[in-house]
């Protein structure tokens, strides 16, 4: 893979230090790589004055012009800054304009001018990802592990008019590990060292102590890019060089050997299926056997004497004899399991251990670790940040969950998670970087493909959902007292919703694990031959689900719960403001026994953590629930990658038609359950109430009357009717919702106020005379906002025509009691949910999505299974 910015993996974070002199900075380049050192600089103080980059692609702006724009700095986007050799006038000018006294190129496949290059009073600095004069030229990294060299580096220097010779500046290097990859060697080393190479080389032409030492051309070369036709591998070398060829050449372009035509060497099946990585093939590690002790041999002479007597077809048992290809069943399990306890001085096998190593060699392996105790997973390390509160000690993980343990986040980054009570800050939690959305999907993908989970009979995959199930419920208190610490959520209906939902939906999909089939179809037949053509249902692979602050857990469970049946593995991102119930979920996950990089809980900013997951090459299938606008950016980023499988469930503005012959007293009480159920933060929330004209006033009334009787306060009081907001910013869009339906005419009837006291409490609120062309009337506002526009007697089609008149089609709702009536309408509205005299009633058996800008695919229900599988069809001639 040639060495390219855009593949920056890693964010780094340097201690700040000040330092009295500072200067004018032109960063010229692009990349995550020219974005970490364009952060850092404004950190230590030096003025950017002007950010030159490439333009947008496909209409997404390069990382570094991303972080200058939101941080105000001018952004110059030029395709090139000369023609013909001559510098384009309009550049040179807006080049010239910033006034910059030195240019910092850390990574830039532009051609820069030297009247550019050599117009500031310092010049200009370039990041080159070699000790030069080694390896000058485009593909440094690559050519560092092709030769072999044992070392690596960086060197940042005074740019000239050659090619990459211009004087050092300063170097660093670090050792070339035997199985490095160009990847690996950037995260490690290149990249954030890099970056504080970068700031450092700037604060000493501040300083006035950096150096210009001349580049010697001994030992100089000078590789160009290496290209697919000149990868392929000589097999007439070395060991040692056919493995660094192979890792030099990465992905891309690619190692290649001529096998009936062109093979891209990327991983390396051996004869027993098993893959590995190409860059892993000469690892002392895959070839290497436990040695055993003599005790140890007499086991697996007993052992092998077990395997003879079941494998009476096979003449000898050899390393190689395989347990299930010799004709073993599944009864032949459980003798084998059986008499090894019986005649191994009581040694306890696992029906899986046999499943897991065929092989007679690696059953001895498998059974030997388990002797000495080495196959025992090491012990899940929580550092928890402990609460005593709702009359219990609450225990809350606060790291990235990846690849089966807790862990800060690759930069140390962290963020305050608020309760919402009273502002208070609960506990800092990790800040997922980039590197670690990799690392979890690195994480997902083993697992998927090399792990156990894979090869997991799908029976014992839903005991271990149902052991989840279980151990939520078991702690269904203390998970209920964190989403009402990080959410707001009253307690009584986080222990009922948030958390009884999200236990059912677990042992909903538990049970549809060993259910999931394919068909048989007839086909014609191509006589005289005859055909058999079936489906099978498979898993996609790495999902990656993106879940909304709301219902932090039961989002969690609505989508993983149907992703895991389905045999796939997922790396999931909570909401940034709450995420804490999913870190509790990762933690009771490994209690269930669920395989490491099964589950990988990442918590971080959507920018960061979600925009990379929508991009991921690796992953197949991506779940979101959230705000329409994110969701088409997210669709838009699956498309342009790998054109990912996509779910979305978005906004509402779900309508709620209250005829005059309804059941008035259920209406108005499951009409403000529509609206003010968990707060009025509900995706299926009624955005709008239609009352017939007759009984319009009465039904306004009797619900004003009902909210005056609700009580605002602490969420973990049991008898608090009303919580708080989930966050201060979307108090504030609640309030500024309010303001604008005042301002276009809607009648305020009651509320729209903050609660005078601490925290992010909002009075319910009621609206009338709210007309169709109002923003009250076509936004949703997610919060205890009533929006009520009344529709003359009888005009059943007219108030149809009006409630669908929206681009979002989540659910609705109808109370009449007339049910011709009711199928009618129930017909006619455009939702994927219609309720028909009740309001919120939604089953994990039923599936749930909405319609048009609403998104499409669906969570719960046999459906919801079809969202994380594939369809293959097998035709066979016999």
């Amino acid at each position: 893979m040639l060495w390219r910015g855009g593949q920056a993996l890693r964010r780094f974070s340097t201690g700040r230090v000040c330092f009295k002199n500072k200067l004018k900075v032109a960063l010229i380049g692009q990349s995550l790589f020219g974005q970490e050192v364009y952060s850092h600089l404004c950190k230590e103080g030096h003025r950017v004055v002007g950010v030159f980059t490439v333009p947008d692609k496909d209409g997404k702006a390069d990382p570094l012009a991303l972080a200058a724009e939101k941080n105000g700095t001018p952004v110059f986007k030029f395709p090139r800054w000369r023609v013909k050799g001559k510098t384009i006038k309009e550049v040179a000018e807006a080049y010239r304009s910033v006034g910059a006294e030195l240019n910092v190129l850390p990574f830039c496949t532009q051609f820069i001018p030297m009247d550019v290059i050599d117009g500031p009073k310092h010049g200009s600095i370039i990041y080159h990802p070699s000790i030069l004069p080694r390896h000058r030229g485009a593909s440094a990294i690559n050519w560092t592990l092709i030769m072999g060299d044992k070392k690596a580096g960086f060197s940042v220097f005074w740019a000239d008019d050659g090619l990459d010779t211009g004087p050092i500046l300063l170097q660093r290097s670090c050792d070339v590990e035997p199985n490095d990859t160009v990847d690996a060697l950037y995260n490690r080393f290149l990249f954030p060292e890099g970056i504080k190479a970068m700031v450092e080389a700037v604060q000493l032409i501040a300083d006035g102590k950096a150096p210009r030492i001349p580049q010697s051309e001994e030992g100089a070369t000078y590789e160009g890019i290496q290209k697919k036709e000149n990868a392929k591998i000589s097999w007439n070398q070395s060991a040692e060089a056919l493995h660094n060829w192979i890792r030099g050449h990465d992905k891309v372009p690619g190692a290649w050997a001529e096998i009936n035509g062109q093979l891209m060497v990327r991983n390396l099946q051996f004869e027993d299926g098993k893959m590995i990585p190409a860059s892993q093939y000469f690892s002392s590690g895959e070839m290497s056997m436990v040695e055993l002790t003599a005790e140890e041999v007499k086991v697996a002479e007993t052992i092998k004497v077990i395997w003879a007597g079941i494998l009476s077809n096979v003449p000898a048992i050899e390393d190689s004899t395989d347990f299930f290809k010799s004709g073993a069943s599944s009864m032949d399990v459980a003798r084998l399991v059986e008499e090894i306890r019986q005649k191994c001085g009581g040694l306890q096998l696992q029906n899986e251990d046999v499943y897991m190593a065929t092989k007679f060699e690696d059953f001895i392996q498998k059974v030997v670790r388990k002797l000495r105790g080495e196959d025992q997973e090491a012990e899940l390390v929580v550092d928890y940040v402990s609460k005593e509160i709702n009359d219990m000690t609450v225990k809350m993980p606060y790291q990235c969950f990846i690849n089966g343990q807790f862990t800060d986040a690759e930069d140390g980054q962290t963020y305050d998670t608020i309760n919402p009570t009273d502002g208070s800050t609960i506990c800092k939690v990790s800040y997922a970087s980039l590197v670690d959305v990799d690392k979890a999907v690195a994480a997902a993908k083993d697992a998927f493909e090399n792990g156990e989970w894979g090869r997991m009979n799908a029976r014992d995959r839903g005991r271990l959902m149902y052991r989840l199930a279980d151990l939520m419920e078991e702690k269904q208190e203390e998970l209920a007292t964190i989403e009402a610490l990080d959410s707001g959520a009253v307690y009584t209906l986080a222990l009922k919703t948030h958390i009884g939902m999200s236990v059912q939906t677990f042992r909903y999909f538990a049970g549809w694990c060993d259910k999931i089939q394919g068909s048989t179809i007839p086909i014609n037949q191509a006589r005289p031959n005859r055909n058999l053509t079936f489906t099978k249902k498979e898993p996609l692979g790495v999902c990656a689900i993106i879940i909304p602050w709301n219902y932090p857990l039961m989002m969690l469970a609505w989508k993983s719960a149907a992703c895991l049946a389905a045999g796939n593995t997922l790396v999931l991102k909570p909401a940034q403001v709450t995420p804490l119930t999913a870190l509790k979920f990762a933690e009771l996950s490994v209690k269930a026994g669920f395989p490491k990089g099964v589950i990988n809980i990442i918590p971080g900013s959507g920018g960061v953590v979600g925009q990379h997951l929508s991009e991921h090459p690796d992953i197949r299938k991506l779940g979101f629930t959230g705000s329409t606008l994110i969701g088409k950016q997210i669709m838009k980023s699956c498309a342009i990658s790998n054109l990912k499988k996509v779910s979305l469930e978005l906004g509402g503005k779900s309508p709620l038609i209250i005829f005059s012959d309804c059941e008035l007293d259920k209406a108005v009480r499951m009409g403000m359950g529509a609206v003010f159920f968990n707060k009025g933060e509900n995706c299926i929330a009624a955005g709008r109430l239609f009352v017939e004209e007759s009984i319009h006033d009465e039904f306004v009334t009797r619900v004003v009357e009902e909210i005056k009787k609700m009580k605002i306060g602490d969420p973990l009081d049991r008898s608090t009717d009303h919580g708080p907001q989930n966050h201060k910013a979307h108090l504030e869009k609640l309030l500024q919702y309010c303001e604008a339906g005042v301002k276009e005419g809607a009648t305020l009837v009651y509320g729209g106020r903050q609660v005078q006291r601490p925290g992010f409490f909002m009075e319910p609120t009621v609206f009338t005379d709210v007309e169709d062309h109002m923003y009250l009337a076509k936004e949703e506002s997610f919060g205890p906002i009533m929006v009520i526009s009344k529709f003359q007697n009888g005009d059943v089609d007219g108030v149809l025509q009006r409630a669908n008149n929206t681009e979002y089609g989540l659910a609705s709702g109808v109370f009449t009691r007339d049910i011709n009536k009711a199928m009618y309408v129930s017909e006619k509205l455009e939702a994927g949910t219609v309720f028909i005299n009740t309001y919120n009633k939604t089953d994990v058996a039923a599936p749930f999505g909405g319609f048009k800008q609403s998104g499409f695919g669906k969570d719960l229900g046999e459906e919801a299974l079809n969202e994380y599988l594939k369809t293959k069809t097998v035709t066979l001639e016999y």
